[in-house]
């Protein structure tokens, strides 16, 4: 976690840099100007046909670059951008998180209990959520192989859009639990001897014991659950760009649903970390996928120049010149 940690911390002070840097090809500029306010809702039309994933629409190794930085972009400067309509959806959410954060404890106490009497949900519930850690990261790398080997465009895309959902929800989930620094399920408070779900804000020094003793690379910071946020967000690109295919959706959000739940089960966050987790992680999703669907529509409309061709024909006995030129 610590080094997932940094890495995010890392790629947030460098994606402005490499935004500037690409300055000169006005990709970004173009990418901004098209109504990013769009993406928290969803009210952009994205074109998921397989045609539209060819040459012009691929995600190159700068474009990956480029488009991740304004992903960055974005979604950290989203509430800027907010409409009053985005902001009463975001009221409302706060209410149900609200209701949901008086039932934290009651919630985790009948999780962990269900863990603990019953062998088969400890099983599944260990291996489940560590599929949603390091195993998620195989199982991306395994997809966009495949799309690479058959030569299928739209996997490829799709796994790379989905990669910069995980990293960008990822640098929003660590910032969160940074700037909350609530205690997990399972920390105990030395001092009170309570493992209630308390928010201490930055720089609050968590302690395993009375000694001020601390287990090494073990975070104590609950909200809201990295786990649930990046599968989330992985899901939701996946889901989209195979809308087309209602089973693909449904095998998506299942999987994150049930990494999320694992989380609570295995006493490694309260229910609001998973609610707050699993709707940053759509939201980041769905505005890669946006982001992805303007760079597509630029290219696809770029006006390709026609081409000039010469050639010979036989006609009546003799061979005269021809010339054709191909309107794009």
């Amino acid at each position: 976690m610590r080094i997932r940690f940094r890495i995010c911390m890392a790629l947030i002070f460098c994606m402005p840099v490499a935004v500037m840097a690409q300055q000169p090809d006005t990709l970004v500029k173009k990418l901004d100007s098209l109504n990013i306010r769009n993406d928290s809702l969803g009210r952009q039309k994205n074109n998921i046909n397989r045609a539209n994933y060819n040459e012009r629409t691929k995600i190159t190794g700068r474009t990956y670059f480029i488009l991740l930085a304004d992903d960055f972009k974005q979604q950290f400067t989203a509430p800027f951008h907010a409409s009053k309509k985005d902001w009463g959806i975001v009221g409302k959410f706060a209410l149900v998180t609200a209701g949901v954060a008086l039932a934290d404890e009651s919630i985790n106490h009948f999780a962990v209990g269900l863990h603990n009497h019953n062998k088969g949900v400890a099983t599944i519930s260990k291996n489940v959520t560590n599929f949603g850690g390091l195993y998620e990261g195989y199982t991306l790398a395994a997809l966009g192989a495949y799309g690479f080997v058959f030569k299928n465009q739209k996997i490829k895309t799709t796994t790379l859009l989905a990669t910069q959902a995980y990293v960008t929800a990822a640098a929003i989930e660590a910032i969160g639990k940074f700037a909350f620094g609530r205690q997990r399920p399972i920390y105990y408070d030395p001092k009170t001897g309570e493992n209630d779900p308390v928010f201490h804000g930055p720089f609050y020094q968590f302690h395993k014991d009375a000694n001020g003793q601390k287990h090494p690379n073990t975070s104590y910071t609950s909200f809201p659950s990295g786990h649930s946020t990046v599968a989330f967000a992985a899901a939701t690109v996946f889901a989209l760009e195979y809308r087309d295919r209602p089973l693909v959706p449904i095998i998506s959000y299942s999987a994150a649903t049930l990494v999320a739940l694992s989380r609570l089960t295995e006493n490694k966050h309260w229910p609001t970390d998973i609610l707050v987790g699993a709707a940053l992680g759509y939201l980041s999703g769905r505005q890669v996928v946006n982001n992805y669907h303007r760079y597509a529509k630029i290219q696809n409309d770029k006006k390709k120049k026609g081409t000039l061709s010469f050639n010979a024909q036989y006609f009546y006995g003799k061979v005269l010149p021809g010339v054709t030129y191909h309107f794009r």
